[in-house]
């Protein structure tokens, strides 16, 4: 059975959290030892559906992947709902559906409808009120408590740290359970945002933004309890898929690029495929040697 994503955060301060952007990224993220795994929107987007990170996949679009992952993992998964899809009212269907379908949290926050990437300028941001609103249906709309409702912030950037600290004193206020402070440029914001809030604090660790790449150690020290890594498995995939396309296309094999694939074995034991082969070949020889009464179902 999934625990909660409070029970993993026990395990291991603080908790990292990998992105998966499919259910086999996600199996290997459990077989390595972690125990949480992420679902970014961004990678929904750009992996699933080959569409820019700008409010463009829907909640539904969304759903697929969350369920394709957790019906093959079962480690609390956070899922990143962008701004929910909706007003206030109909966030409180995307808890439901996201709480349905096997998630274990997730992340709303604070800009506009017509978001984009929280790393990018452009950004605007809702009334603190606005927020609050839908943080308020989030929290309402849970079957239970141990689902966490994480309140993400892009204010950082517009409107500075104290302006940002009050917003997240309202969206706890609220009853968000923890805090997502983007873009963070320096590691002691962390730890106002922690002194402020009195929740568990994320942060986002992706490459190439405004975030520098801060250790763990770092980050424990600052007093973040949470730590994702959306996209770089994805990042290091699609380089690798780079490599080996233009392997093919110009070399007429992949052989030079075999000692960077994994192999058919291993590839088969993590997912279990001999098992499940062998159960199915035992059932065939059952059947071909006592063949089921007509209307029975064979086991």
């Amino acid at each position: 059975m999934t625990v909660s994503l409070a029970a993993a955060m026990e395990l291991e301060a603080p908790l990292q959290m990998p992105g998966v952007i499919n259910a086999y990224a996600a199996i290997t993220a459990r077989r390595l030892g972690f125990n949480a795994v992420y679902l970014s929107g961004s990678g929904v987007a750009t992996a699933s559906y080959g569409l820019q990170d700008l409010g463009i996949t829907s909640l539904t679009d969304v759903l697929e992947d969350v369920r394709r992952i957790t019906s093959v993992c079962d480690l609390p998964m956070l899922v990143d709902c962008d701004t929910g899809w909706g007003s206030a009212p109909s966030i409180a269907r995307t808890v439901q559906q996201m709480e349905r379908a096997g998630a274990k949290a997730l992340h709303i926050e604070d800009q506009v409808q017509n978001k984009r990437c929280g790393h990018l300028e452009g950004k605007e941001v809702v009334e603190t009120a606005e927020m609050c609103d839908r943080l308020l249906f989030a929290c309402e709309a849970r079957a239970s408590d141990d689902f966490m409702i994480v309140a993400r912030t892009d204010a950082l950037a517009l409107e500075g740290l104290e302006s940002t600290l009050s917003r997240c004193a309202s969206y706890v206020a609220a009853g968000a359970d923890a805090i997502f402070a983007e873009a963070v440029t320096d590691l002691d914001q962390y730890r106002e945002f922690a002194d402020a809030c009195g929740v568990p604090i994320l942060a986002n660790i992706t490459e190439f933004g405004k975030t520098p790449l801060w250790s763990l150690d770092e980050l424990r020290d600052a007093g973040v309890s949470m730590v994702i890594y959306p996209l770089s498995a994805f990042r290091a995939m699609s380089k690798a898929a780079e490599l080996v396309y233009r392997e093919i296309r110009e070399r007429g094999t992949q052989e030079r690029m075999l000692d960077m694939m994994e192999s058919r074995e291993d590839m088969y034991h993590h997912i279990g495929y001999t098992d499940a082969q062998s159960r199915i070949d035992a059932v065939l020889r059952r059947n071909l040697e006592a063949p089921p009464a007509e209307g029975d179902l064979p086991l």
